[in-house]
């Protein structure tokens, strides 16, 4: 196996180090990721400037780019070598909920999936979380069971772990997204040179966050995992919608 590694917290940070180093009992291990913290990037790709691919001394690339940006480039150019599975993390905290739309973690898992790749997408809950090591060992005995199994092969999963060490962590359990309240307003301030500056506010708590959720996995000790797809049409409500469109006369 191939593994194509990438992130949205930069390629120098704690989580992707630790994923790396685990994958390479499993097989071979590429990293690219960004240059520097992209968190909230989602699935932007940099149209507007080129793109710079570089190497560091642990033979990690990084590029000054998003992680879709990253993934998009390992697979369509940059490698010689395509990889068999992408796997963006393991990120500095939880990405559940509405998170998703926003988050780069989930985005470059994304895009390995958009390309034809299975994909995980792993996150480690907490503001300051510490067992990285156990999120990588969850993340060696899934795709170990992922390469036994009759699942499909274009699976794309956000997997979200908690904060504990190994042994404390309860069961994987298969959930859906939960809900979010809305966010918390942006914050108004002055720069020191008394112009006006604002700061996105906290994301909302959660709403929709009972049993079955991914919020509540979380809140129990256990291992949420997510099937995510692309498709965000609202099927259920195509047939009124027509209905609703056929009535409307455009003027002339």
């Amino acid at each position: 196996m191939h593994f194509l590694v990438s992130n949205d917290d930069g390629y120098q940070s704690t989580g992707i180090k630790v994923l790396a180093e685990a994958l390479v009992s499993l097989g071979k291990v590429t990293v690219v990721a960004p240059d520097r913290d992209r968190s909230g990037a989602s699935n932007s790709l940099t149209l507007d400037a080129p793109l710079y691919a570089r190497t560091a001394s642990d033979g990690f690339i990084y590029v000054n780019g998003t992680p879709t940006d990253c993934v998009h480039l390992a697979i369509t150019g940059l490698l010689e070598e395509e990889p068999d599975m992408v796997i963006s993390g393991i990120n500095a905290g939880a990405n559940l909920a509405d998170d998703v739309l926003y988050s780069g973690t989930v985005a470059a898992a994304m895009e390995g999936r958009f390309l034809g790749r299975p994909a995980l997408a792993v996150s480690l809950a907490g503001d300051n979380p510490t067992h990285f090591e156990s999120a990588a060992r969850v993340v060696i005995q899934l795709i170990k069971n992922m390469l036994n199994s009759a699942l499909e092969p274009d699976l794309l999963l956000n997997i979200n772990i908690p904060d504990l060490p190994y042994e404390q962590l309860g069961s994987l359990q298969v959930t859906r997204l939960g809900h979010r309240h809305k966010s918390e307003p942006a914050m108004k301030m002055n720069d020191p040179r008394g112009r006006t500056v604002y700061w996105v506010g906290p994301v909302g708590s959660g709403e929709d966050a009972g049993p079955g959720t991914d919020f509540y996995a979380l809140q129990h000790g256990n291992i949420s995992v997510t099937p995510l797809q692309f498709d965000l049409t609202r099927h259920g409500v195509l047939d009124d919608l027509s209905q609703w469109v056929t009535g409307i006369k455009l003027d002339e």
